[in-house]
């Protein structure tokens, strides 16, 4: 999915819950969908701010949480740390290690971790909308 399609996505959410689509959630959106890592509200905010002083943190976290409502972005909050935005859009499914040393998020796909997690939902009797796996540890950095 492209950039554009992500605009679409949201331009038609925000048609859906009633909300005007301005100037300002533009260039938050944008900022966000070229940021391409894990990001917190200041570190976007300070993105944006760069460019356009006039834009409030406040403003930006609203929009995080609408990115988040409207299906482009995901929060992740692990233990203490701040709260980090991913983007959905154009990611397909991952899992995560995460470093408990220096925070450092790397992105993992198994696709036989997905077919256990699949077959142990069925033997179940459940019907699995999401899910995340985080896996905790220390980086080849931090050891």
């Amino acid at each position: 999915m492209s950039a554009n399609n992500a605009k679409d996505i949201f331009r038609n959410c925000i048609i859906e819950k009633g909300l005007r689509n301005t100037r300002q959630r533009e260039v938050i959106l944008d900022a966000f969908l070229s940021a391409n890592k894990h990001i917190t509200v200041e570190e976007l905010f300070n993105a944006v701010k760069k460019k356009h002083p006039e834009i409030g943190y406040a403003t930006v976290h609203r929009n995080l949480s609408l990115f988040c409502e409207c299906g482009l972005a995901d929060e992740i909050k692990i233990g203490k740390q701040k709260t980090r935005y991913e983007q959905k859009v154009g990611h397909e499914h991952h899992d995560h290690l995460v470093c408990l040393k220096c925070g450092q998020f790397i992105e993992v796909h198994d696709e036989k971790i997905e077919k256990l997690q699949n077959k142990l939902a069925e033997a179940n009797d459940f019907i699995p909308m999401r899910h995340k796996l985080e896996i905790y540890g220390m980086c080849s950095k931090c050891r």
